[in-house]
């Protein structure tokens, strides 16, 4: 009798593109988290190489759906931009995001982060930064070889790797990129094009007012000089010599 061997059948792992946990608990949270991702976004945007993602979870293991995290934002130097569900990195040539931020908010525990930032020195974060806009604090951390050393002051410190500046004033924090430009909110920015809108137009419309003053001073000019013309050949016609 010939026995048939059934083929072990292997399970394909699933790596779900939500962990349940909401972006943000507040007004305040979302806010930073989308004006930091935001901004990082149009910073990099002619750089085809960066990618930057928001509360997108990131998946450092191939084969452990378990071990996974999903910063408020991270940047990834040297991999495309575009859609993706999640950040697996065995898919993405192994590189780790370099940087991370967290917001906090009131339900944040000093638990959780400590395991955020056990993870981020674990799997290859560069740059690790916590704002906690209630009490306007700012941390950093920055890895030295396989460990996070604390940045000590905060305060007008500019990211290696962004080159973006931190500013801490007396009741917000301030960010801003390499060419001196600040991080806006998305109401902010739209202001800012109105504005740099309306300018264009009033500059529009001041140069058509004095293209159209150029003409008529051209057109007085000419007729000037045919008047004085007619006038000439007046004098002639009369036998007066003008000159």
């Amino acid at each position: 009798m010939v026995q048939q061997l059934t083929a072990e059948t292997v399970s394909e792992i699933i790596y779900p593109d939500c962990d349940g946990e909401p972006m943000a608990e507040n007004t305040k949270q979302f806010r930073w988290i989308v004006t930091i991702k935001e901004n990082l976004e149009i910073f990099f945007a002619n750089n085809p190489d960066v990618f930057v993602a928001g509360d997108l979870l990131w998946y450092p293991v191939e084969g452990n759906n378990k071990i996974r995290q999903a910063p408020d934002t991270m940047v990834i130097l040297g991999r495309p931009k575009g859609d993706r569900g999640s950040y697996r990195q065995w898919e993405e040539n192994n590189i780790p995001p370099q940087v991370a931020f967290e917001i906090l908010s009131p339900g944040n525990r000093a638990g959780k982060m400590a395991d955020k930032l056990l993870f981020y020195q674990r799997y290859g974060v560069q740059e690790y930064y916590i704002y906690d806009p209630d009490d306007n604090e700012l941390s950093g951390f920055i890895r030295n070889e396989n460990w996070f050393e604390s940045i000590s002051e905060m305060n007008g410190w500019v990211s290696p790797l962004l080159e973006i500046k931190f500013l801490l004033t007396e009741n917000n924090l301030e960010i801003y990129r390499p060419d001196g430009r600040k991080f806006l909110t998305p109401v902010e920015l739209d202001r800012l094009r109105e504005q740099e809108k309306q300018e264009k137009e009033l500059a529009q419309s001041q140069a058509e007012q004095q293209r159209q003053r150029a003409e008529e001073a051209i057109a007085q000019l000419e007729q000037e000089k045919q008047r004085s013309q007619n006038l000439l050949k007046l004098l002639r016609e009369q036998g007066i010599n003008p000159e």
